[in-house]
C-alpha cells in the first residue's frame, strides 16, 4: 500500500520560498550554467540562509508528531538532482521534516500540485506562480520580502485577505467594473445571504481550519495545552459589506481567531500587533507595507490580476 496524501495538509514549496538563495541566483544569472553546477557542488555542505516561507513551513511540520502525521512538505524545484542537493543538505541541517522532492531541471514544476493532493504551493519565482493561477493551482508568490520569526514564540499566525484569496472575485469584480464602493456596497447588501464561492487558497484554509480544530479539541482534554495555530482574516471590506463576510465563513464553518474589516485603513496597522507570519494577498499595493516587516504572499489572481502592470521582481530562475 502506497503512502497516502489524502489525510494530510499538503505544501508544496520551492527552495526560493524556503531558503534564500540570493548568492545562488547571482552566480546562475551572471555566469554560465555550468559554473553554477561548480558553485553548488562547492557548497553543499553549506547551508542556505532561512527564506520567507520557513517560519511557515517550521511551525506547520511542529503538528506533526511521532504517532500522527498531519501536514506533509514536499520541495518542488526547478534544478535537477545534482545542483538540488544542497537543499536537501540545508533541510536537513535545520532539522526541517521534509523527505520528498520533485526536481524538474528548468520546467515550472507546477503541474505536480494536483497529483500531489497539495493544497498550496509557494515559490520565488513569480512567473510559475501566474502560470500555476491560470490552471486553478493554489499558488502564491513570496518574492524577496521578510523572514520573520521570534524562536521563543511557538504560535504559527497566519493572516489573509478575504476577497480573491480564500473566496472568489465576484464581489471584487463588481467593486473594479460595477462603479466603485456604492454599487459595491448595494450588491452585497442585496446577497448577504449568498455564502461566496472558493477562491485559490479556500482549500488551504480549510485544512488549517480543520487542524486548529483538533488542537482545541486537545485543549478541551487537557486545560495544558496550548494551541499552536491561529488565523486572521484581514479584508478592506466594511460594513455594510462586512456581513456577508461572516455569513459565508459560517457556512463554510470554518472558524477565525481575528477579523479585521478595515474599510481603507492599511493593513499594515493591525498586522504590525498580530505579527502574521506569512499573509496572504491578491493585491500588491495592499502588501508592500506590510512585506517590509513581515512575510506575505501575492496571489495572482482574479479581476485585479487581470491587466497587471505591477513590474514584480523574478528573484529566481533555479530553485
Amino acid at each position: 500500500m502506497g503512502y497516502n496524501l489524502n489525510d494530510k495538509l499538503v505544501i508544496a514549496v520551492a527552495s526560493s520560498a524556503l531558503f534564500d538563495l540570493t548568492e545562488s541566483d547571482k552566480v546562475f544569472r551572471e555566469q554560465h550554467e555550468s559554473e553554477y553546477r561548480y558553485y553548488q557542488r562547492e557548497n553543499e555542505n553549506v547551508p542556505l540562509g532561512k527564506g520567507v516561507a520557513f517560519s511557515l513551513v517550521k511551525r506547520l511540520l511542529s503538528l506533526n508528531t511521532a504517532t500522527e502525521k498531519l501536514v506533509e512538505v514536499i520541495l518542488l524545484s526547478r534544478n535537477d538532482p545534482d545542483t538540488g542537493l544542497r537543499v536537501f543538505n540545508t533541510i536537513e541541517s535545520y532539522g526541517l521534516d521534509i523527505s520528498r522532492a520533485i526536481f524538474t531541471a528548468g520546467k515550472n514544476p507546477f503541474r505536480y500540485i494536483e497529483p500531489l493532493n497539495a493544497s498550496l504551493f509557494l515559490s520565488g519565482n513569480i512567473q510559475d506562480v501566474r502560470e500555476a493561477i491560470e490552471y486553478n493551482c493554489p499558488a502564491g508568490y513570496v518574492g524577496t520580502n521578510k523572514y520573520y520569526d521570534d524562536e521563543q514564540d511557538s504560535e504559527l499566525r497566519i493572516a489573509f485577505d478575504f476577497d480573491g484569496v480564500i473566496a472568489n472575485d465576484e464581489s471584487e469584480t463588481v467593486y473594479q467594473e460595477g462603479g466603485g464602493m456604492q454599487p459595491y456596497h448595494k450588491y452585497e447588501k442585496e446577497h448577504a445571504n449568498d455564502t461566496m464561492g472558493a477562491g485559490p487558497l479556500f482549500s488551504f484554509f480549510q485544512q488549517l481550519s480543520e487542524l486548529q480544530k483538533k488542537e482545541l479539541n486537545k485543549m478541551d482534554l487537557n486545560p495544558d495545552y496550548s494551541p499552536i495555530i491561529r488565523i486572521a482574516i484581514c479584508t478592506a471590506r466594511n460594513a455594510p459589506a462586512h456581513e456577508r463576510a461572516i455569513k459565508t465563513l459560517r457556512n463554510w464553518d470554518i472558524r477565525v481567531d481575528e477579523a479585521f474589516f478595515l474599510g481603507g485603513i492599511k493593513k499594515n496597522t493591525v498586522l504590525d500587533v498580530y505579527k502574521p507570519h506569512i499573509f496572504f494577498d491578491d493585491q500588491i499595493s495592499h502588501i508592500e507595507d506590510v512585506s517590509q516587516r513581515f512575510p506575505c504572499a501575492h496571489i495572482p489572481y482574479g479581476v485585479v490580476n487581470k491587466d497587471e502592470k505591477v513590474v514584480t521582481k523574478v528573484t529566481l530562475v533555479k530553485e
